[in-house]
């Protein structure tokens, strides 16, 4: 039979054992759950934007396609219309008519009536000029007070000097009918003809801006005026998302730059298509400036690290791979 001092030792020694165990077990457990995990580097997967818009200024009339739809190179997207294009080409083709009769008095010779209708237009481009030159003045001043832009002041010198063109035409138009039709008054008034004719040219082509197409094959992202909306020279009306032209953005830090490089291939994948593996090529590395610099805790151990931003085209197309998808890399 074991003595009381024999059991009390076999208790001990069970209690020593299941403590080792206990330990064993505790640091075993340890190491799995605090082996580091892998770190991963968070990008974003970006397209070209076409931005579309025009040259002609005017009211929103039409949309012929709205966001989400796919178009082709040469769609017609949106008409624009414009009262003061619409306008200007009358009075364009209106000058254009007056100078082609003019030449037509010219090459038939000069009547008294001839005469008498040159010198009309010739007061009445007088009285235009005059009124321009005063609007030109006016305006002048206001912009030298800083009341209107410089676009207006620009528009006002732009009719004034085409108004002086107009009197000093109207002029030689008034001569020549008084001197009588010669080779140089004929080829004056032919020239006359043809100046109206570029400008009838010109307004035609900014009135062919009215219908703005598709500058390349693309989904429609965004369209920002609403229909019956005016619009401005040159303001965006809507974008065009090239989906064979994207790319992936990851901003890195220069300490982890070591498996980063100009050309280089890397292995990511894509959460929202299902983790999908890809493969990306980089062919932009540039830091990105002092703002975003990763400043050190530490005076002395650490330095300031600058962030990096890079870009990379996946090798292959992508089915599905949308703008502003995650795409994420494993750091080795």
């Amino acid at each position: 039979m074991d003595t009381p001092e024999r059991k009390k030792e076999k208790s001990l020694t069970a209690g020593l054992v299941i403590l080792i165990l206990v330990i064993v077990l505790l640091s075993l457990l340890g190491f799995f759950l605090l082996e580091p995990k892998p770190e991963w580097i968070q990008g974003q997967a970006e397209a070209v934007q076409v931005r579309v818009s025009g040259k002609l200024p005017g009211r929103i009339a039409e949309f012929r396609v709205e966001e989400g739809q796919f178009v082709h190179k040469g769609d017609t997207l949106v008409r624009i219309f414009s009262s003061d294009a619409e306008a200007k080409l009358m009075q364009a083709t209106a000058m254009e008519n007056v100078y082609k009769a003019q030449n037509q008095k010219v090459d038939n010779g000069s009547r008294i009536e001839v005469i008498n209708a040159a010198y009309d237009m010739w007061q009445k481009a007088v009285a235009g000029l005059e009124i321009a030159r005063k609007s030109y003045d006016r305006m002048q001043s206001l912009y030298d007070k800083g009341v209107v832009s410089a676009q207006k002041r620009d528009e006002a010198e732009a009719a004034y000097k085409s108004m002086q063109a107009t009197e000093s035409a109207a002029r030689s138009q008034y001569e020549m009918a008084k001197k009588g039709a010669q080779s140089e008054d004929k080829e004056a008034a032919a020239a006359m003809v043809e100046m109206a004719r570029s400008g009838v040219a010109q307004v035609e082509s900014v009135l062919a801006d009215s219908y703005l197409t598709a500058p390349v094959d693309g989904e429609i992202s965004d369209i920002f005026p609403n229909e019956g909306e005016l619009v401005g020279q040159g303001a965006p009306i809507m974008n065009v998302l090239d989906l064979d032209r994207m790319w992936v953005t990851f901003h890195v830090r220069e300490d982890r730059l070591k498996d980063f490089t100009m050309g280089g291939e890397l292995q990511a994948v894509i959460p929202a298509l299902g983790d999908k593996e890809v493969t990306l090529k980089i062919y932009y590395i540039k830091d990105m400036g002092s703002y975003a610099v990763w400043r050190a805790t530490k005076v002395t151990g650490q330095y300031d690290a600058k962030t990096f931003q890079i870009k990379a085209r996946p090798v292959e197309p992508v089915e599905n791979l949308r703008p502003g998808m995650s795409v994420l890399i494993k750091e080795n």
